[in-house]
């Protein structure tokens, strides 16, 4: 019997990126549908939330997405650009998002048809993963084209359908705290949820009880 769980996820939190290409081979390799439910990053839901951190919270934050993906491997940098317009003297967010509504919406779009994992998997990377100017040109097409979408019908049921798709999203954020957390990457499995990047092998261990099989 197929499992299924929900990833929720943020294309501008490093370790919703950090997390989503293991949960993706998970999937791959088990028995395993994951379904991703975008939701709006912190700085689009708490815009003073940066401005209101622990002095450390910031270095400390950075020293462990590093040594997170130096761990497993996974190609890291700085966003070219930040899906968030942030003053970075600041930390002020801008109230004009284009970058990260874009992107999200696509996600959301790409859920609809059950193809967000792969999706979120494939943009994180250019996002994280060092690509440049991933918000131009043919980058996100081609995260669309590697899970099996049309680049063209969701850029333009993106732009064509923003309100419904961000009522999804905000509905995506309603049930991630309806099942007991708030931030992302959180996994929920069978009403059960593992916060984190470092859950995996835990959601799977939950899993595995709940009678996980190899593909």
């Amino acid at each position: 019997m197929t499992l299924t769980a929900e990833l929720y996820f943020s294309f501008r939190s490093p370790y919703s990126y950090l997390s989503i290409g293991r949960y993706r081979a998970m999937t791959e390799d088990y028995d395993l549908d994951i379904a991703l439910r975008p939701v709006w990053p912190l700085a689009v839901r708490q815009p003073d939330f940066f401005e209101r951190n622990h002095p450390n919270w910031l270095g400390y934050t950075m020293r462990d997405m590093l040594r997170v993906a130096q761990f497993h491997g996974i190609p890291f940098g700085a966003p070219k650009p930040d899906p968030i317009i942030q003053d970075v003297a600041t930390r002020k967010i801008a109230a004009d998002q284009p970058y990260i509504r874009r992107v999200t919406r696509m996600g959301q779009a790409a859920a609809r048809r059950a193809a967000g994992l792969v999706f979120a998997a494939e943009a994180g990377r250019m996002i994280w993963g060092g690509q440049e100017n991933w918000h131009e040109g043919e980058h996100l097409a081609k995260a669309l084209e590697a899970a099996g979408l049309d680049p063209i019908e969701i850029e333009e049921e993106s732009e064509g359908d923003p309100t419904a798709l961000d009522d999804e999203i905000a509905a995506n954020q309603k049930a991630l705290e309806a099942a007991g957390h708030w931030g992302v990457p959180t996994l929920v499995f069978d009403g059960e949820p593992f916060f984190g990047q470092d859950r995996l092998e835990m959601a799977k261990w939950r899993m595995e009880q709940k009678g996980l099989a190899k593909r």
